[in-house]
């Protein structure tokens, strides 16, 4: 009976520490995630506080960027708290210009894109768009998506947006060989294993899904290009 009661603690004991493993190892990821969230805003802030230093006359549109990606940086501190809480971070639909988002984060990034070398450029076909969205989980994946291209891509970056018979459409291009693997094999590996790369293009799709769109990407002999579309509701 000893022997029983023995083998029966052990077990507990396993089991226990096995929960408690996969409780601390979700913490980490979602401690990695809200870092990977905070290290592109802060980074484009800095340098475009240097930015507007440099070149007073642009400072207010730089200065616009600022604050849509420390806001974003906001969203993501606000996400971390709700998770390590149990509950999901909140979500704030509202009529979203996607064309002055896309202008802004366009602003918000340049520094960043300058200060690597890279040309960003930015492209918006057809007419204003508004659309019911989260604005600032939109300028959190484009910002994902930017920087993955700044970072990993190559040649120009180029930004475009425009609206057509899917709905929205917001795509991040750059002369590079595109994503280390599909975007749906990159969302089934395990967290700790998509690195900051696959971070990215996780929670710009999760953000397409969650405003009832996808994220799609593609590569050929003339670069990458990675889009997030959603209906225009």
């Amino acid at each position: 009976m000893m022997a029983l009661a023995g083998w029966v603690a052990a077990l507990v004991l396993a089991v226990s520490l096995l929960r408690l493993r996969s409780v601390l190892g979700r913490r980490a990821e979602l401690v990695a995630r809200a870092c990977h969230e905070l290290r592109g805003p802060i980074t484009a802030a800095r340098l475009g506080v240097d930015r507007v230093a440099r070149d007073p006359e642009r400072g207010s549109d730089v200065l616009r960027g600022i604050d849509l990606e420390l806001a974003s940086a906001g969203v993501a501190l606000e996400d971390l708290d709700a998770a390590l809480a149990g509950r999901g971070g909140p979500w704030r639909l509202d009529a979203v210009d996607v064309t002055a988002l896309l202008a802004d984060a366009f602003e918000a990034f340049r520094p960043m894109a300058l200060a690597r070398g890279v040309d960003l450029r930015l492209h918006w076909q057809g007419e204003r768009a508004v659309v019911h969205a989260d604005r600032l989980r939109l300028a959190q994946a484009t910002g994902n998506l930017i920087a993955n291209a700044i970072e990993h891509g190559g040649g120009p970056v180029e930004l475009r947006g425009g609206t057509g018979e899917h709905g929205l459409e917001i795509e991040v291009g750059d002369d590079g060989r595109g994503l280390p693997a599909p975007v749906a094999e990159l969302l089934t590996r395990p967290r700790r294993g998509r690195g900051r790369r696959g971070r990215g293009i996780a929670i710009a799709a999760e953000v397409a899904r969650r405003h009832g769109g996808r994220l799609m990407a593609a590569s050929d002999e003339d670069g990458s290009r990675v889009s997030l579309r959603v209906p225009r509701r």
